[in-house]
């Protein structure tokens, strides 16, 4: 049937309509598609973070060699250096400049040195003065000059970064699946606290403040649990990023947040831990002589030691379960004040008198008590448990997310 006139407009028109309506279609998905890629980039913009390595000494020297690679070496902004294959560089540092030489000849004195490059390689770094053992490093380094001695930063890709800190953290001959439990722990407190040290120009600093880092892991086969576990972070029920606490033994128990930190999470709650019993580190004995257990009593916490009942209590002191306080009558001694004032391994301890002139501590347990224990984590590992089983016995109320999808469905 011929179509007049009107008929030919309406149907173009009606096409020209649906061309529209799908560019408008495809133009939302697309903006949506970029929406989500800033906000999930916003997240941790390019996966790097800049860790300040040897942040506990007071550098005025070092050398680094370069065993791969094609690095760039930019002095106070400017090109000055551009290294393929081995080369040496040291510093040194004299006044508010560092000196740089490469191969023993002077390049200069500089107030800021950057070490980067696209074909990423490694760098062997010796501490001079103050003398220290060499430690690999990958990506990039830059150098400065802050409160009188050389800050060094290393711009470390993040699945690097904690590759080194589960090494630092685990060991270097612990089991794979504990390695992906410490992974995924060392990633979640990394971006949880990545904005740390902002206002000192870095992100994390690699002593335990932070997390303990020590540069490129020895054993290798801790990349393969990095890998099988990237992206992994822990999130609590509303989705935010925990506090991953963790300790090296509970002696079978662990501790509630609140009677550590003083606030509760839903988390980190106490729990029965008979994987952490009769290991290395599950038992422990501390003497001391009774005269200087009531005095430091009553001079730190004004603990009556003159009344025969609280001399008693504070003489045999018991712990079948973990406690808070020692108490007599109105006053309370936190038990977290007396592990950091004597020093001991942990607050998971009983008091009994040796003889007439001292008491012996006998303790469980070596650190806080929150979150996993380390050593009860090994165990569960070598009897077959996944990271998964152990990461949900330690912690309570958890789900393992992928870091790049948390803020998506926080939104949702």
């Amino acid at each position: 049937m011929l179509q007049n006139g009107w008929q030919r407009n309406y149907i173009m028109m009606r096409q020209k309509i649906k061309i529209n309506t799908f560019k408008k279609r495809f133009i939302i998905l697309f903006l949506c598609v970029i929406s989500f890629a800033v906000t999930t980039s916003f997240f941790l913009p390019t996966e790097t973070l800049q860790i300040r390595i040897f942040t506990h000494l007071k550098v005025n020297a070092l050398q680094f060699n370069v065993n791969a690679g094609t690095y760039k070496l930019v002095a106070d902004g400017k090109l000055i250096a551009e290294s393929k294959g081995e080369s040496i560089f040291k510093l040194v540092l004299h006044g508010d400049s560092i000196e740089l030489k490469q191969n023993d000849k002077s390049l200069g004195n500089f107030k800021y040195l950057k070490f980067s490059g696209e074909d990423l390689g490694e760098v062997k770094l010796k501490l001079l003065n103050p003398d220290r053992r060499v430690r690999t490093y990958q990506n990039n380094l830059s150098f400065g000059v802050s409160e009188g001695y050389i800050r060094i930063i290393n711009e470390a890709i993040l699945d690097n970064y904690i590759a080194g800190v589960t090494e630092a953290e685990a060991g270097s001959k612990s089991t794979q699946e504990f390695y992906k439990v410490q992974a995924i722990l060392a990633r979640t407190f990394a971006l949880a606290h990545i904005n740390k040290h902002v206002l000192e120009g870095f992100s994390l600093c690699d002593q335990v403040h932070c997390q303990a880092y020590y540069g490129k892991p020895k054993d290798l086969n801790i990349f393969n649990a990095i890998e099988e576990t990237k992206g992994k972070v822990v999130v609590d029920e509303n989705l935010n990023l925990i506090v991953a606490a963790f300790h090296s033994n509970s002696g079978g128990q662990t501790a509630n947040s609140e009677d550590v930190w003083g606030s509760r999470t839903n988390y980190l709650r106490s729990i029965n831990d008979s994987f952490s019993v009769r290991m290395p580190n599950s038992k422990w004995e501390r003497r001391m002589l009774t005269e200087d257990w009531l005095t430091y009593l009553k001079l730190k916490h004004n603990y009556p030691t003159e009344k025969e009942d609280a001399k008693l209590i504070a003489l045999n002191f018991k712990q079948e379960e973990r406690k808070v306080f020692l108490e007599c009558s109105n006053t309370k001694v936190p038990l977290k004040n007396v592990r950091l004032d004597l020093q001991l391994k942990s607050t998971f301890f009983s008091i009994s008198e040796l003889n007439k002139d001292s008491v012996i501590f006998k303790g469980k347990g070596y650190g806080h008590g929150l979150g996993m224990c380390q050593e009860g984590a090994m165990k569960m590992c070598k009897l077959g448990y996944k990271y998964t089983d152990i990461l949900n016995f330690y912690y309570k109320n958890i789900q393992l997310i992928d870091m790049r999808k948390l803020n998506f469905f926080k939104d949702e």
